[in-house]
């Protein structure tokens, strides 16, 4: 599905939240390489997954058509600094909710970016009889955990010694959900 472009401004920067389009893929690609390999508190290491520009081509090309997935890019002068999937899927029973993912470059961090595509994600799934956004979220990632309470998430269950993280030690994953209805 496809939204609205918004505009916004934080600290002296200006930009833009859209839909992914097709001429994105190359570079949500490159992107989303360069952001695995700047924090952990993604499931991926630099690498792992890869997804190329055809790949993206397709996921962007699907969620455009499929009503329960929306596709969000944050751009800056044009350039693409983050994104934000909800994927949701066609069984009856489950179809009431999507999970949301969000990711940013660590340059534009602090900026309020993740914030608005949460923000629109959130205002998309409302408007369009999405009951429940769940999502992980790592269990020492404090910032994105408040920033997802702020907004009407609750911790909903932990999976123990999820993820085995530079610091040679298991940290946990926070499965949190927001329902509306």
């Amino acid at each position: 599905m496809r939204v609205n472009q918004k505009e916004f401004y934080s600290h002296k920067l200006r930009y833009m939240v859209r839909s992914a389009i097709e001429k994105d893929a190359k570079n949500l690609s490159e992107v989303r390489l360069e952001i695995d390999g700047e924090t952990e508190n993604l499931d991926r290491e630099k690498g792992e997954d890869y997804i190329d520009e055809s790949g993206f081509r397709q996921i962007i090309e699907d969620d455009t058509k499929n009503d329960s997935n929306l596709f969000l890019v944050a751009e800056v002068d044009e350039r693409i600094v983050g994104f934000s999937r909800c994927e949701g899927n066609k069984l009856k029973r489950t179809s009431h909710k999507v999970e949301f993912g969000v990711c940013v470059l660590k340059e534009f961090w602090g900026y309020g970016i993740g914030k608005s595509l949460l923000k629109e994600s959130i205002h998309w799934a409302d408007s369009n009889e999405i009951k429940k956004i769940t999502l992980n979220v790592l269990e020492t990632n404090d910032k994105a955990i408040a920033l997802y309470k702020k907004y009407g998430f609750e911790a909903e269950g932990i999976l123990k010694k999820d993820k085995l993280l530079s610091d040679g030690n298991y940290h946990n994953t926070v499965l949190m959900g927001r329902f509306n209805g």
